[in-house]
């Protein structure tokens, strides 16, 4: 049943979620921006849970999040080209009474990037072969860069590299491997689990950059290691934020304020989490 209050209706989906900052970040950027709205985390065990929450409650936009990007697809009436080639869907949005999915990820993290290095032409080590590691790969290679795929399960990452018509390389090769920057994408090191990271320090040195999608904690294990090895390294923050944006303008039309909203991030992960 469609609700009767006033105003839109977004939420996140995922398990878990309660270490989710996607509903601090977008209510303060509706705020500014002067448009009635609100936006709730919801916890589901499975994909299937998702569409029915959306129609029932009357949710105008979705994200998705772990472990549902890639299990969702089969529940939507369309898909955006994008998020077919990817794979993965993190953001649902309806069109006339059909929820369609799209993918922001490999937005947030091309824009992310571009504050920092050039893109085109340059080698790009991609840790992981899960969704992330799909938006990853396609947004590189939509900025004509050279994604090289290192996963634990070098079968799963042969076959990401097969629909990106990419290089596969088995994980113990990458302390051989030299390239730009490294970028990881599982979940290894994701709060509360903070004391853990993917790979051993020594290996960072091959890489001028290490950037890291995890956004919580603001500095990881890996993070940190890369620095002390002495990496430029590049936090989950922006690439965060950016997928964010890319969502509310999807969903409103509108510019957000993308200011507001790195700064609501950044002061919840250095002082705690504000109270829902």
């Amino acid at each position: 049943m469609k609700r009767k209050d006033q105003g839109k209706l977004f939420a996140l989906f995922g398990n878990p979620v309660g270490h989710s900052l996607s509903p601090w970040m977008h209510r303060t950027a509706y705020e500014e921006m002067g448009i009635a709205a609100r936006y709730k985390a919801c916890r589901v065990e499975n994909a299937g849970e998702i569409v029915p929450m959306m129609k029932s409650l009357g949710i105008d936009g979705s994200s998705v999040t772990l472990p549902f990007k890639e299990a969702i697809i089969g529940s939507l009436d369309e898909i955006t080209a994008s998020a077919r080639t990817i794979g993965a869907v993190n953001t649902i949005f309806t069109r006339e009474g059909r929820l369609i999915g799209d993918n922001t990820d490999w937005v947030g993290l091309v824009r992310d990037l571009r504050n920092y290095l050039q893109i085109k032409g340059k080698t790009f080590a991609v840790l992981g072969a899960g969704g992330m590691a799909r938006a990853a790969v396609f947004g590189l290679l939509q900025e004509r860069g050279i994604p090289v795929i290192f996963n634990r399960t070098q079968e799963r990452g042969a076959a990401l590299a097969r629909d990106f018509n990419s290089l596969s390389l088995p994980l113990d090769a990458l302390g051989d491997f030299r390239a730009e920057a490294l970028i990881q994408t599982t979940p290894v090191g994701m709060s509360p689990n903070t004391d853990r990271s993917p790979l051993k320090r020594e290996i960072l040195t091959n890489f001028r950059y290490v950037m890291d999608a995890i956004y919580n904690p603001l500095t990881t294990k890996l993070l940190r290691d890369a620095k002390e090895m002495g990496c430029l390294t590049i936090n989950g923050v922006g690439l965060f934020v950016h997928q964010g944006a890319e969502q509310i303008r999807i969903w409103t039309g509108r510019e957000p304020p993308l200011a507001t909203m790195r700064q609501t991030v950044l002061a919840a992960l250095q002082g705690g989490q504000p109270e829902d």
